[in-house]
């Protein structure tokens, strides 16, 4: 299975560096009928670098809910404020 992630920061600040960044599990369900898709979501990152908030921007619910159970375990670099980051997460078996 190959997962690529691709984020790009939304704000005019410089980009945040992530502490941890596991990768998102690739539900078996979603293995057995062969879903393939990509994720989109916008993260909110507080300043002491958890994240604060998501919103799905797009993707099948499968694969959603594996993003967002995995977004609970990153942890970005802490910065002086909020940033938002556009994160993209590609399951291809």
């Amino acid at each position: 299975m190959a997962l690529i992630l691709m984020a790009t920061s939304l704000s005019a600040q410089e980009a945040r560096r992530t502490i941890s960044n596991p990768v998102p599990v690739y539900p078996d369900v979603a293995k057995r009928i062969h879903l393939v898709g990509v994720v989109k979501m916008t993260v909110v990152v507080a300043p002491d670098g958890h994240i604060k908030e998501t919103r799905v921007i797009g993707g099948h619910p499968l694969l959603v809910s594996s993003v967002e159970e995995t977004l609970k375990n990153w942890k970005y670099v802490p910065a002086s404020s909020e940033s938002t980051v556009q994160l993209e997460f590609n399951f291809r078996p």
